[in-house]
């Protein structure tokens, strides 16, 4: 490893996970994710501090489908734990991957997940009222 390289931040979208309508599933994301950590391990490598966001467009949408789905069974999910489910889920699925991909390459270095929660002010221009 060289030096440290600075801090990079590598933001990889929701869709990003899906590779086309047969590859949706989890698996299939978690596949998507490994080979994504891949090129990610190779800038911890090379001495950069790496910060991994992710988005999560498509997956909220199964989420909230599932529960709409369910909706004679159980009460719905609402927005707010669904996307903490998927912070929590695809978080979850990053660190895997990460772990695992230092593990091969004998890099002594870890990962793990951050949790966030975003607020805006009700009378943000973004919400016109």
């Amino acid at each position: 490893m060289v030096g440290h390289a600075g801090t990079a931040v590598v933001a990889v979208g929701g869709n990003a996970l899906i590779r086309g309508e047969q590859h949706r599933s989890i698996p299939d994301q978690y596949q998507t994710a490994r080979e994504t950590v891949g090129y990610v391990a190779d800038l911890v490598d090379a001495g950069w501090r790496v910060v991994l966001t992710h988005g999560s467009g498509p997956q909220m949408g199964f989420i909230l489908r599932r529960s709409e789905l369910a909706l004679h069974e159980v009460i719905p999910v609402p927005m707010d734990y669904a996307g903490a489910d998927l912070q929590g889920a695809l978080g979850s699925m990053f660190v895997r991957a990460l772990r695992n991909e230092f593990h091969r390459r004998k890099m002594a270095r870890e990962a793990g997940p951050v949790w966030t929660v975003g607020e805006a002010a009700a009378d943000a221009p973004a919400f016109p009222g």
